[in-house]
């Protein structure tokens, strides 16, 4: 199962390349639609790139989060994954971490601080 409830207030989402990738963040979407607030890791080590309609949904997703004070954070990125966050300057917009472990503790340890990797 892509979207995992890690706890009450947890989703990790374990991505894989397109197309499923567009329906795991779709799955996320409808999660965090209603304003519930969800804290959530988004593993990226199943991606191998990013296209624009991808980056969008994630844009969409932050926002979405972020106007219900819920935290979003990405790990797991590949070179080319993490080449596209830097070319479109997103590196800046998200929390990134190495990887769901650590993304965890992260989410547990201190508030949101966008564009740390």
């Amino acid at each position: 199962m892509p979207v995992e409830k890690w706890s009450e207030n947890v989703a990790v989402v374990r991505l894989s390349d397109h197309p499923t990738l567009a329906e795991d963040l779709e799955a996320l979407d409808q999660m965090t639609a209603n304003g519930r607030k969800l804290d959530a890791v988004i593993d990226f080590s199943g991606v191998k790139f990013l296209n624009s309609s991808n980056l969008a949904k994630l844009l969409k997703l932050r926002r979405q989060m972020a106007a219900s004070e819920s935290r979003l954070v990405l790990c797991g990125t590949t070179t080319q994954v993490w080449g596209a966050f830097l070319v479109t300057n997103l590196d800046k917009m998200f929390q990134f971490s190495d990887d769901v472990p650590t993304a965890l503790a992260t989410l547990q340890l201190k508030p949101a601080d966008p564009g740390k990797r």
